[in-house]
């Protein structure tokens, strides 16, 4: 009873919990940690994993609570990641996902400190940046696994009395008990083996000086590990010169931070600008249409579909999902869960277009009302599928405008898998890949390479120019023979009425 003991701060237990945690950090042979598990942490890294993917930490990475954590000298990424960490009680070897969580004794709090400097000099294992000594702060402390629902965890981390991660296990992408039984299928987990789960979004970059708090608790505040703290100081010994060196450049300082807005750094250029989008919003795609086939483009226009508003004009930057063809053994690994459907509504940025290939299957829904409305509340211009729509009534009712081949009652498991994101591909006829810019209205829906973006929505402009002038020439009883397209007696024409109207 002393993990209950401590757990409410019976001050008479608490050596016996901290060497407790101390036999568990000696016994632990090997300290597995998994790259990605929180669809929060995976959205924020733009990429989300079909399987989980691990490195090892040596166990002399482990550390207890208040303790110092160096800073190596010379670098300037030392990055904090809190994490639940499962304890092995009884050894796993090709166990089922049924039977793993049998294996596992404890649930404790950890810090996965790494060094962002030195990511590059081990090609991806990450021995050097994460395998530093105290690199691992585990505790203080300990909770019995069989005493817990491990969908029902909370872990939250504070950097400098601040809570910067807050996060549950509610939606892992992959739980517990699957990654005991994934890596029991070629290791054996033996007794004292840690597994760090993966941190939620919110991991950043500590300075010496800073303090960062890690706990671990039951969703509903019942046990608990108490705050794992750590502290940063300034490591002093250089790194000898027969070794990898510290090296950092803005895109490890993006990763470390989480974002180039947390690292202090510029934002990119976007490809479609504000003022780019108001010169788009301001053509008709008919006159887009035009100036691409001058340009060789031809088969630039998603076609077939119609669009719930009609009314509206819509520009923005193609996000990707691809649908291929239900096989039920398929739909079992990619159907269920936070598939490729639920990672793209839920990633779906501010202004940009969800584009779906559906290969203009009309006998199933692609998207329905809950999730159209995640991709409306997310902020995002459109939705367009080349497939059919469910729960169209309330679909149609959105302010956001959805692009669809046909309404349809069933859910997308009668004819498709969702199957990727962010890639190349077909819809409507149309290639089209993330980062296009993409432009509707009542005319239609076109793929606008962005490279050529801004030359081409100039040339529409004046287009649009010299057909008002030529309309009104119409209008006043001209034919059209030279003057449509025009002449060059009508192009100096056009050119003397052009400068009345700017003197005008």
């Amino acid at each position: 009873m002393f993990v209950y003991d401590f757990i409410s701060h019976q001050a008479s237990k608490e050596r016996t919990m901290q060497e407790v945690t101390q036999d568990v950090l000696a016994a632990a042979g090997k300290v597995i940690a998994v790259h990605i598990n929180y669809p929060s942490r995976a959205a924020q890294r733009g990429r989300t994993p079909e399987q989980p993917s691990y490195f090892l930490k040596p166990s002399s990475s482990l550390a207890l609570t208040d303790l110092a954590v160096e800073r190596p000298a010379g670098c300037e990424l030392l990055a904090f990641e809190g994490e639940i960490a499962l304890v092995i009680g009884a050894p796993a070897r090709r166990v089922s996902i049924s039977d793993a969580w049998n294996h596992v004794a404890w649930v404790t709090a950890s810090n996965d400190l790494g060094v962002y400097d030195l990511r590059y000099a081990d090609k991806g294992s990450n021995l050097r940046s994460k395998g530093g000594d105290g690199f691992t702060p585990v505790g203080p402390g300990l909770i019995p696994a069989g005493d817990v629902d491990p969908a029902a965890l909370r872990v939250r981390t504070w950097h400098n009395g601040v809570l910067v991660q807050d996060d549950t296990t509610a939606d892992l992408l992959f739980p517990f008990a699957r990654l005991v039984a994934d890596l029991s299928q070629l290791l054996t987990l033996e007794t004292g083996d840690i597994i760090l789960t993966g941190t939620p979004a919110g991991a950043s970059v500590a300075v010496p000086g800073d303090t960062l708090e890690v706990e671990v608790t039951e969703i509903d505040g019942g046990l608990t590990t108490g705050r794992l703290a750590t502290r940063v100081t300034d490591g002093t010994a250089p790194f000898a010169d027969f070794g990898a060196q510290p090296k950092i450049d803005d895109a490890q300082r993006e990763e470390a931070y989480g974002s180039r807005e947390a690292a202090g750094l510029p934002s990119r250029r976007p490809a479609l600008t504000p003022e780019l989008k108001k010169k788009l919003e301001g053509v008709s795609t008919a006159t887009l249409s035009s100036q691409l086939r001058k340009r060789g483009l031809n088969n630039v226009s998603i076609d077939g579909l119609t669009s719930t508003r009609p009314d509206r004009r819509i520009v923005g930057l193609a996000r990707t999902l691809r649908y291929v063809p239900n096989r039920e053994d398929l739909f079992k690994a990619h159907g269920g869960g936070y598939n490729a459907q639920k990672r793209a509504i839920d990633s779906v940025g501010e202004g940009e277009i969800l584009v779906m290939e559906a290969r203009g299957e009309k006998g199933t829904g692609t998207i329905g009302d809950i999730l159209a409305l995640r991709a409306q509340v997310r902020g995002a211009a459109a939705i367009i599928t080349d497939g059919g729509v469910r729960d169209f009534a309330a679909v149609s009712a959105m302010d956001m405008p959805t692009y669809y081949a046909n309404p349809h009652p069933a859910v997308l498991g009668r004819r498709h898998i969702p199957w990727d994101t962010d890639i190349t591909i077909a819809c409507g006829g149309a290639t089209v890949q993330p980062g296009d810019i993409i432009v509707a209205d009542a005319d239609g829906i076109l793929v606008i390479p962005p490279a050529i973006a801004e030359e081409l929505v100039d040339d529409c402009i004046q287009q649009e120019k010299e057909e008002v002038f030529i309309f009104d020439m119409v209008q006043q009883g001209h034919g059209v023979d030279g003057l449509y397209p025009m002449n060059a007696e009508w192009r100096a024409r056009y050119t003397d009425w052009e400068a009345s109207k700017a003197d005008g």
